[in-house]
């Protein structure tokens, strides 16, 4: 299974490469944003994009970034319960 985390871009860099740096789920991540720069890099900063294997694959508007963020969160969380109920099985 493939999985795209949202991070929020927050510097990007001034050559080439297209490499800018976001923040996902509180780590700064380096990333390549040639898929998603259509202008000026500059103008990706404060941008929410979907991150998977160090790319920004597309853009997101702040409320899908969010919802998928809590999407995630729940996840996790669902599988620590579930990890607690089979260490306490094991008891």
């Amino acid at each position: 299974m493939c999985l795209g985390v949202p991070g929020k871009v927050t510097a990007v860099g001034e050559d080439i490469h297209q490499l800018a740096w976001a923040d996902v789920c509180g780590v700064a991540v380096r990333i390549n944003i040639a898929l998603v720069c259509e202008g000026s890099p500059q103008d990706l900063i404060g941008q929410w994009v979907l991150v998977h294997v160090g790319f920004a694959m597309s853009l997101l508007d702040e409320q899908e970034a969010l919802e998928t963020l809590a999407a995630l969160q729940h996840m996790r969380a669902v599988g620590l319960a579930r990890d607690d109920e089979d260490a306490n099985a094991l008891r």
